[in-house]
């Protein structure tokens, strides 16, 4: 495995680099598409599954996306991050990136569909994550200027399955998630749960 642009990217001397299951490795032109993005700690047949159902209904190619930084602990060392990589070798596309927040990705994956699960959803839309209301509202609206949208997959939250239905979205941010329906993807698995079973550290 190539470690030199792991290097660069933990370095930001780029911001992204994509590795390819025939084992190319690309610089700062990730690809546009139904972006799955998560710490894949560890990838697991949810994480495929949803990948699969968010191609089928949008009708573009899937990727999965590691942010080496992350916005509550920091960033990633190198042997984490190839640890992580090495799931996907030979078998899915992976972008790595420098981009923890959505406002950012937006502006390095123009024109996609970022895939998220109900909880992610509740708190994209939650102000105080961005300060106050007038925040949120302005990284929704750079989303929106970058094309891109949010397919929302239903999760299992206090034991019950929670959908697009049950978040509250500002009717003026509708336009810009879609609802992956039940019936297209449903599994209620987590990486929290697979780490404290097999002893994993988060």
């Amino acid at each position: 495995m190539t470690t030199a642009y792991i290097d660069q990217l933990l370095a930001g001397v780029v911001q992204t680099v994509t590795f390819y299951p025939d084992g190319r490795q690309v610089v700062d032109a990730p690809p546009r598409g139904a972006i799955l993005s998560g710490s894949f700690n560890p990838l697991h047949a949810g994480h495929v599954a949803l990948a699969t159902a968010a191609a089928t209904q949008t009708g573009l190619p899937a990727f999965f996306e590691l942010p080496v930084v992350n916005a509550d602990k920091g960033t990633l060392d190198a042997s984490d991050v190839a640890r992580r990589l090495a799931q996907f070798q030979g078998k899915y596309t992976l972008i790595l990136s420098r981009a923890p927040l959505f406002s950012q990705k937006a502006k390095l994956f123009l024109g996609s569909v970022f895939v998220i699960g109900y909880d992610t959803a509740v708190r994209l839309l939650a102000p105080r994550y961005y300060g106050g209301a007038a925040g949120m509202q302005q990284a929704l609206a750079a989303i929106r200027a970058a094309g891109c949208s949010f397919l929302v997959a239903g999760r299992v939250s206090d034991g019950q399955f929670h959908t697009l239905a049950n978040v509250a979205v500002a009717p003026d941010f509708r336009d810009l998630f879609i609802d992956l329906p039940e019936t297209a993807f449903r599994v209620d698995i987590s990486s929290t749960e697979l780490r404290a079973r097999g002893g994993m550290e988060g």
